[in-house]
């Protein structure tokens, strides 16, 4: 599989957010849990959703490799919102991005971090804060195989 970083400049994105800890194993449930409840949150509160779903990842590899994640899923929107029990209103700036196409399963998505690095070192970025994942597609609407996800992270030059 060839990845093609992309450097590009995003918007600034506001988005209902909650955050979470847990172990790695259970990450895919916790996500498609909190995503529900996000997307619950979002439509009481009348708001268009922005884009698709997505999530930050605060932990570094020594915390995953002792099986703890943090990270926080959030879903784009446009409107006025305030947080409500654990779901919390943030905004994303506008930044520099590399960016990249995984397709595929969620559980091979390590060469594009790998490649963002690489690319990244080699071309003289330095990565200024923690990755997003961008889920393009919807798991219960296409093959494992066929699953689009955008990885990014966000730069400046050295």
């Amino acid at each position: 599989m060839m990845v093609q970083p992309e450097l590009k400049m995003v918007d600034e994105m506001r988005a209902a957010c909650i955050f979470n800890k847990g172990a790695v194993g259970a990450i895919g449930d916790d996500m498609g849990r909190l995503i529900g409840e996000l997307m619950e949150w979002v439509m009481k509160e009348g708001l268009q959703i922005a884009g698709p779903p997505f999530a930050v990842y605060y932990s570094s590899p020594e915390e995953m490799a002792r099986g703890e994640i943090q990270f926080e899923v959030g879903i784009p929107f446009v409107g006025e919102a305030q947080a409500g029990n654990n779901v919390q209103v943030k905004t994303f700036p506008a930044q520099n991005v590399l960016s990249a196409i995984h397709k595929g399963p969620y559980n091979q998505i390590a060469p594009v971090y790998a490649a963002l690095m690489e690319y990244a070192t080699k071309n003289g970025f330095e990565v200024i804060g923690p990755p997003m994942e961008l889920w393009l597609t919807n798991p219960m609407e296409v093959a494992e195989s066929e699953l689009l996800t955008e990885v990014r992270f966000p730069v400046a030059k050295r």
